[in-house]
């Protein structure tokens, strides 16, 4: 099974209005073949908090656009990894830091990557 193309849209919508804020290292895990819970992930870090910040809320605000609304957050108070839970696709919003340690392409590396917009490669 792959991602259906509702949420490949979520994705490359998340990926662009990441990029647009200067998020490094964007990478999306087509993840429906290992989860039930969800089709994609999206991963994406910065070098500091209010960066974090400012990247969450500029996704959040193009996928409201779109009529998506977040089922859950987390993370917010701290900005050093904030989760955004829209069902079938989840973004992650880490610190650079925070995306060294925990190294979430290393979970998910048996994934394939769902290709991302041309202009959303280059700010990688």
């Amino acid at each position: 099974m792959t991602a259906i193309s509702s949420s490949v849209q979520l994705v490359q919508e998340a990926a662009s209005a990441a990029a647009d804020k200067l998020a490094v290292d964007i990478v999306a895990f087509d993840v429906s073949d290992q989860l039930a819970v969800a089709d994609a992930f999206v991963l994406c870090s910065a070098p500091n908090d209010r960066q974090v910040r400012a990247i969450v809320e500029a996704i959040e605000e193009r996928l409201s656009g779109l009529g998506q609304k977040p089922a859950h957050r987390e993370g917010e108070r701290e900005n050093r990894w904030v989760l955004l839970d829209y069902l079938d696709v989840v973004v992650h919003v880490q610190h650079e830091e925070e995306r060294v340690y925990y190294t979430l392409e290393r979970l998910w590396a048996d994934c394939p990557t769902i290709p991302l917009d041309q202009a959303v490669e280059v700010t990688s």
